[in-house]
């Protein structure tokens, strides 16, 4: 069953090892931010920078592996029409929304949506942290300036992730404009 989270929105919900995460993009140029916990001990979580450090690249589609902080696979990346994605850059937040967007009305963005969609499994907003950032264009200069630049994904695009423990997912239909290209979209997914 294809689940749809609304534009601005986050979910969270549990995954078995072994099960597949399919994180569709239906409409095109629209970022869906992925956190994950180990289901019986919420102290380990995914980790960029584990997932950074063992893969020797700041590069993620087909066949890369997303560590937690206990250096566990958590995910392996089996199918990506996108291959393009950001572990830099951490969830939009109030905060992020009035230093970037000091005109517009800030909302609770990635971050405030994964606090309240993981809430109802007790866990607190302190261990929530860089997010993997599913059709995210981030654009590295040679001089390191990172620049966010409109999703590659295309209607339809999606990547699948194949859970290798056991875990509480959170994923979102990301809330900032430059993101997503300024147009806010849904997010799908399907549980395989």
């Amino acid at each position: 069953m294809i689940n749809t989270i609304p534009p601005r929105s986050g979910v969270a919900f549990e995954l078995k090892k072994g099960q597949k995460l399919k994180v569709i993009d239906p409409e095109g140029e629209q970022v869906a931010d992925l956190y994950a916990f180990n289901s019986d001990n919420h102290n380990e979580y995914l980790s960029s920078g584990r997932s950074l450090d063992y893969n020797e690249s700041v590069n993620f589609g087909k066949s890369s592996l997303l560590y937690s902080n206990e250096s566990h696979v958590m995910f392996e990346i089996c199918e990506d029409t996108v291959e393009d994605h950001d572990f830099l850059l951490t969830p939009c937040s109030v905060d992020t929304f009035i230093h970037f967007y000091p005109e517009e009305e800030p909302v609770p963005g990635c971050h405030g949506n994964l606090v309240n969609a993981f809430r109802e499994y007790g866990i607190p907003a302190h261990l929530i942290g860089t997010t993997f950032n599913t059709f995210m264009n981030v654009e590295i200069a040679k001089n390191g300036k990172l620049s966010v630049l409109p999703p590659k994904s295309g209607q339809g695009d999606y990547t699948v992730f194949e859970a290798k423990m056991d875990m509480i997912v959170g994923l979102t239909a990301c809330s900032a404009g430059e993101s997503n290209n300024f147009k806010y979209k849904p997010i799908q997914y399907e549980i395989i």
